[in-house]
C-alpha cells in the first residue's frame, strides 16, 4: 500500500470515527420544587461545548448532541446546584430537572482543576472551591484574601502587589513560585506577570498538595485555578461602586452578550480602583502608599459548530503605586509605630501587565482536544530611585528606569491537550498533552550609594553599582493521566509527566561615580544549565455510597531550578546553577455529605517530604537573593472543611488546617561561615489556619425576590516565622469581618467591614528584618446593579 492510500485510509477512518455517530436534539426544563421554570438557569454537559442558559420559562435546547452517556450540571442563583448522569438516545425524552432552594440543601460542586470537569466530592484530591456568590460574600478582591478561607493557605505581600503564597508549608522561598496560579486556563508564569487582582469571578478552585503530573513546574504546593465569567446567548451585565475609608473608590462595569446568536459572543469587564493609602511617611508627613489601577478582561468567543469553539481572551492590569514596599527596618518598629514609614527616596512604581490567550476547544466522539496559546508581558519600573534602606538617611536607593528594553518580562506558552470524550462508555477516562514555554527576562538595576553610604557599610559613597541579568529559559513537557473505573465503588488513577527545561543567564556589571561615565567591572559573561523532572501520581478512590468517599494518593511535584544572578555584593559569585526542588506527598482523605445534603464534611491528612530545598541567601544592600539547594523539609498536618444549612436561610462554614513544617537539614551562610538551622520551622507557614463563617438570608418576598443578608466570619492565623533563623515571629491572631445588606434580582446594597477589631500584625517580613503590616480596619458600602 503506497503512502497516498495510507493517507486516504487514515483520513477516512478518522472522519468516520468523528462524524459517524448519531446525533440528536436534547430538550428540557429546569424548575423549582413548585414546578415553576427557573429563568437563566445554566445547563452544561460536562467536558463538552454544550452550555446554555434557560429561557424565561426554564426551557433549554441542545442541538446535534452525539448519543451516549453524559454528566449534566445545572445551576442558578439562589438554588442548590445539581449534577446527574443522563443517557442521550436517538429519540430522547425531554428532561425535567428540578433544583432545590439553596437555603434547604448544599449544592453539588463541579471542578475542572484536574483538567477534566468532574464532581468535587468524588475527585481523589484535596480541593477547596468558592463560587461567584462566595467570592462576593467573603469580599475576595485579591488572591491574598484567600488566607485562612482555604485551610493551610497563607498569602501576603510587602506592598508591591506580588503575593507570596504558601500551602501546607510549601512556600515561595526562591523567586520561582511554589503555588501555581491559573486564570482562565492560563498559567501565570512568574511573579512578574502574575495578576493578583480579581474581577467578575465565576469560581476559584484551590488544589492542595503537589500537582506536578498535570501542571508541572512550580505547582509543588498546589494550584489556584481561577475562572472568570464568560459570555453566553443571554445578555447580562453589571455596574458596581465600592466606597470605603482611606479614600477607597472602586468602579466596575461588565457586559456579556451574543453578537450573533449561537455563534459569536462578546464579554467586556473593567475595574478602576483608587486608594488613598494606609501609611504616612514621617520624612515629609505625606500619605505614602496611594495607588490606583485599572483591570480589564475581554472575551470574544466563536462557536464554529456545536463541537468546535474558539475563544480570544485579553487581560490587562495598569497599576500606579506611589508607595511600593511599605517597609520599616524591623518588626518591633512596625508594631510600635503602625502604618508609619520614614523614607527619604519616594517614587511611583509603574506596573503594566498584559495577558492574551487564544484557545480552541473540540469535543468529539473519539476524543476531546484543546489548544491554548498565551502571551504574557510585564513592564515594571520606578520613575525615580526607590528607597533601599527604608530609612531617612541618604544610604541606598535602587534605580531600574533604564527604558522599555529593560525590566520587560515576556512569556509565551503553548499547550495541546487530548482527553477521552464525554459520551464514552469506556471504563477508562484519560487526559494527555504537551506543554511548552519560552521566557525572556532582561533586568537592569542600579544600586546607588549616597552621601551616607558609610552607615550601611560601604567604604565609599556617591556611586552606582549597575547589574545586568538577562535570563532566557524554555521548557517542554509531555504528560498523561488516566482513571480506570474498576467498579462503581472503586477506581484507580495513575499519571506521569516528563519536564525538560533549559536556562541561560547573561550578565555584566559597571561602576558609575555620580556625574561620571560608567566603568565596566564585570565583562559580558554567561552560563547555561538544563534540568529534567519526572512527576508521577497514583490515587485510589473508594465510593462507599453516593455521599461517602475515601481516597489515598501519592503525588510528586517540583520547583524549577535556575541560575543565580549578579548582585552588587562582590563576594557573592553569580552564575551558579541550583537544581530543581522536589516534593513527595502522601495523603488520605474522606469526603462526605449527610442529612439529605444539608451537611458536607471533608477531612484529609498529609505527609510531605521535600528534597533539594531551594534556600535563599539575601545579599545586602542590593537585596539580591542567591538561591542554593541547602536543605530538606518535612511537612505534615491535617485539614477539615465543614459546610451546613441547618435551618432555612442559615449557612455555616468552618475550615481548619494544621501544618507542622520543619527543616530536617538546613545549612545557610552567614558572615562568611556556615550556620546549622536543622529543626527550624518553615517561613510563611502558620501552624494553624481556621475560619468560621455564618450567613443568614431572610426572604422579604416581592417580585424582585428581595433578601436581607447578614454575613460574618472569624479567621485565625496561627504562629509563624518570616526568616529561616526563626527570629522574626508573629504570634497567632484573629480577624473579624462582616457585611449586611439587601439583595434583589436587579441590585445589591451592602455595608461591610474588615479587621473590625483593628488588629495590628505582621503579615510579611524579609530575612534581613524589614517588615510590613497587614491591613488595618477598613469599612465601606458596595452597590451593584445587575441586568
Amino acid at each position: 500500500m503506497d503512502k497516498k492510500a495510507i493517507l486516504v485510509w487514515l483520513l477516512t477512518f478518522f472522519g468516520m470515527s468523528i462524524y459517524a455517530q448519531t446525533v440528536t436534539t436534547v430538550k428540557g426544563t429546569v424548575s423549582d420544587k413548585n414546578g415553576t421554570g427557573i429563568a437563566a438557569a445554566s445547563v452544561y454537559l460536562l467536558n463538552t461545548n454544550f452550555r446554555v442558559s434557560a429561557n424565561n420559562k426554564g426551557e433549554f435546547v441542545f442541538s446535534k448532541v452525539p448519543v451516549g452517556k453524559y454528566e449534566i450540571a445545572i445551576s442558578a442563583v439562589g438554588y442548590a446546584a445539581l449534577n446527574k448522569t443522563i443517557t442521550v438516545t436517538a429519540s430522547p425524552t425531554p428532561l425535567s430537572l428540578q433544583l432545590a432552594g439553596a437555603e434547604s440543601q448544599l449544592g453539588e460542586v463541579t471542578i475542572s482543576a484536574q483538567k477534566r470537569d468532574e464532581q468535587a466530592q468524588r475527585a481523589p484530591v484535596s480541593v477547596s472551591t468558592l463560587s461567584a456568590k462566595q467570592v462576593d460574600d467573603y469580599k475576595i478582591w485579591n488572591t491574598e484574601d484567600l488566607t485562612a478561607i482555604v485551610p493551610n493557605l497563607y498569602s501576603a505581600n510587602s506592598g508591591d502587589n506580588r503575593n507570596v503564597t504558601s500551602i501546607r508549608g510549601i512556600t515561595t522561598t526562591s523567586y520561582d513560585q511554589a503555588v501555581a496560579t491559573y486564570i482562565d486556563g492560563v498559567n501565570q508564569f512568574g511573579l512578574d506577570t502574575y495578576m493578583a487582582q480579581l474581577l467578575d469571578v465565576e469560581s476559584i478552585e484551590v488544589l492542595r498538595g503537589p500537582q506536578g503530573t498535570l501542571y508541572g513546574r512550580n505547582a509543588m504546593g498546589g494550584v489556584i485555578n481561577i475562572t472568570t465569567k464568560q459570555p453566553t446567548n443571554e445578555t447580562s451585565g453589571f455596574a458596581g461602586v465600592d466606597i470605603g475609608n482611606y479614600g477607597l473608590q472602586r468602579y466596575s462595569l461588565g457586559l456579556r452578550t451574543p453578537l450573533i446568536k449561537d455563534k459569536l459572543f462578546l464579554g467586556v469587564t473593567g475595574l478602576f480602583s483608587d486608594f488613598g493609602g494606609f501609611y504616612t511617611n514621617a520624612y515629609n508627613n505625606t500619605k505614602f502608599d496611594k495607588q490606583h489601577y485599572f483591570l480589564g478582561n475581554y472575551y470574544l468567543k466563536y462557536l464554529a459548530t456545536p463541537k468546535l469553539s474558539f475563544t480570544l481572551n485579553v487581560k490587562n492590569d495598569i497599576n500606579r503605586n506611589n508607595g511600593a514596599f511599605t517597609l520599616v527596618s524591623s518588626a518591633a518598629q512596625a508594631l510600635s509605630q503602625p502604618f508609619v514609614v520614614d523614607q527619604n527616596a519616594t517614587t511611583t512604581m509603574v506596573d503594566n501587565t498584559f495577558n492574551a490567550s487564544l484557545s480552541a476547544n473540540y469535543t468529539g466522539t473519539a476524543f476531546n482536544f484543546t489548544s491554548q496559546t498565551s502571551y504574557q508581558e510585564n513592564y515594571r519600573y520606578y520613575t525615580t530611585p526607590i528607597d533601599g534602606d527604608f530609612s531617612p538617611i541618604d544610604g541606598v536607593s535602587l534605580i531600574n528606569n533604564y527604558g522599555p528594553n529593560w525590566n520587560t518580562v515576556q512569556t509565551e506558552i503553548q499547550e495541546f491537550r487530548f482527553s477521552s470524550p464525554a459520551s464514552s462508555s469506556s471504563p477508562v477516562k484519560w487526559t494527555a498533552g504537551a506543554y511548552g514555554f519560552y521566557n525572556y527576562s532582561p533586568t537592569k538595576e542600579g544600586t546607588h550609594f549616597g552621601s551616607q553610604a558609610a552607615l550601611v557599610g560601604s567604604p565609599i559613597s556617591n556611586f552606582t553599582s549597575i547589574d545586568i541579568n538577562t535570563g532566557t529559559n524554555y521548557g517542554t513537557a509531555l504528560y498523561g493521566q488516566a482513571t480506570y473505573v474498576v467498579s462503581p465503588q472503586f477506581d484507580i488513577t495513575g499519571g506521569l509527566r516528563y519536564d525538560y527545561e533549559h536556562d541561560k543567564e547573561f550578565i555584566n556589571g559597571a561602576f558609575q561615580a555620580d556625574g561620571q561615565a560608567a566603568i565596566t567591572t564585570r565583562s559580558d559573561t554567561s552560563s547555561s544549565a538544563a534540568f529534567k523532572a519526572l512527576s508521577p501520581k497514583l490515587a485510589l478512590a473508594w465510593h462507599l455510597t453516593d455521599d461517602n468517599n475515601l481516597y489515598a494518593t501519592y503525588s510528586r511535584g517540583f520547583r524549577a531550578g535556575g541560575i543565580s544572578q549578579l548582585g552588587s555584593y562582590p563576594t557573592q559569585p553569580p552564575l551558579y546553577d541550583y537544581k530543581p526542588e522536589y516534593s513527595d506527598n502522601y495523603e488520605v482523605g474522606t469526603k462526605n455529605t449527610f442529612w439529605d445534603k444539608r451537611i458536607r464534611l471533608n477531612i484529609a491528612i498529609f505527609y510531605t517530604l521535600v528534597s533539594n530545598a531551594q534556600v535563599p541567601t539575601l545579599v545586602l544592600p542590593a537585596a539580591i537573593t542567591i538561591t542554593q539547594n541547602a536543605g530538606g523539609l518535612t511537612s505534615k498536618g491535617a485539614e477539615m472543611e465543614f459546610a451546613s444549612t441547618p435551618v432555612k436561610g442559615l449557612e455555616v462554614d468552618y475550615n481548619f488546617g494544621y501544618t507542622h513544617a520543619r527543616y530536617t537539614s538546613l545549612i545557610t551562610p552567614e558572615n562568611g561561615s556556615a550556620v546549622n538551622l536543622d529543626g527550624n520551622k518553615q517561613v510563611f507557614t502558620p501552624d494553624v489556619t481556621s475560619m468560621l463563617a455564618l450567613q443568614y438570608a431572610y426572604d422579604l418576598g416581592g417580585p424582585e425576590k428581595t433578601k436581607l443578608i447578614i454575613h460574618s466570619d472569624w479567621r485565625y492565623i496561627g504562629d509563624q516565622y518570616f526568616d529561616l533563623a526563626n527570629t522574626i515571629e508573629q504570634k497567632g491572631y484573629s480577624l473579624f469581618n462582616a457585611k449586611a445588606g439587601i439583595s434583589t434580582k436587579r441590585f445589591d446594597v451592602f455595608l461591610w467591614g474588615s479587621n473590625l477589631a483593628n488588629k495590628v500584625y505582621i503579615d510579611y517580613a524579609y530575612d534581613f528584618g524589614a517588615a510590613h503590616l497587614g491591613n488595618p480596619r477598613t469599612y465601606g458600602v458596595s452597590l451593584k446593579a445587575k441586568f
